[in-house]
């Protein structure tokens, strides 16, 4: 009768979920993720570290030298610019609070802080026959989005990451925020924005075969 009682607190306990940790307990692999000085918390919720479980890049971690760092935005606009970090950071800032998506089936919510990409455009001026914005990085990775989804979302390009410098494995000196896009669209390493009138352009995953719309509720794949 005492075993049979053993057995059905042992059943119990395993049905319940019961642990040594908390089930929303962060596990000591997640807290090494958290760089000196990253906030944790925001608005009273947890933040997940700014650098994800492993790199998934094409080409490994890009370490990019700010000092000869430039941004060029082309294409399709009025008067091509050649922008330094400093002139990116000088446009005014916006903060949001925005989950990445990974294919790979992990999330990470994030207090992203940077600028509207709009306004990196507006400093080139668009033409009317843009319809896609291709973000190229400095590993030569591509991805797009529309235009008019930049502009009626309020798109961010991001330099900061819970509170510090965005970390070179997240994509420093600028990450693309695709809100509600897969982790795909989140060029990281940013260093050409060109303005194409081509709907259909692919880049490097979507050449491939990932959705080119990348919403998250998709899952990524056609």
């Amino acid at each position: 009768m005492k075993k049979f009682g053993v057995l059905i607190i042992a059943l119990l306990l395993f049905t319940t979920g019961c642990s040594a940790e908390k089930p929303d307990a962060v596990s000591s692999a997640t807290m090494s993720r958290y760089r000196e000085n990253e906030i944790t918390e925001y608005q009273g919720a947890r933040l997940d570290p700014a650098v994800g479980p492993r790199d998934n890049s094409i080409k490994g971690v890009q370490y990019v030298d700010i000092e000869g760092y430039q941004l060029t935005i082309d294409g399709l606009v009025d008067t091509p610019q050649t922008l330094r970090y400093g002139d990116v950071l000088a446009l005014s800032a916006y903060e949001r609070l925005i989950t990445l998506h990974c294919v790979e089936g992990w999330d990470a919510t994030i207090l992203w802080k940077g600028v509207l990409i709009q306004d990196l455009l507006d400093t080139a001026g668009v033409r009317e026959d843009a319809v896609t914005v291709i973000f190229g990085a400095v590993d030569g990775y591509t991805t797009s989005l529309p235009l008019n989804t930049i502009v009626d979302n309020q798109l961010i390009m991001a330099y900061q990451s819970n509170g510090i410098p965005l970390p070179a494995e997240m994509g420093y000196p600028f990450i693309v925020v695709a809100e509600d896009k897969m982790g795909y669209k989140w060029a990281r390493w940013v260093n050409r924005i060109t303005l194409s009138d081509d709907a259909d352009y692919e880049g490097f995953w979507e050449s491939v075969g990932y959705s080119n719309d990348a919403s998250v509720e998709g899952g990524g794949r056609d």
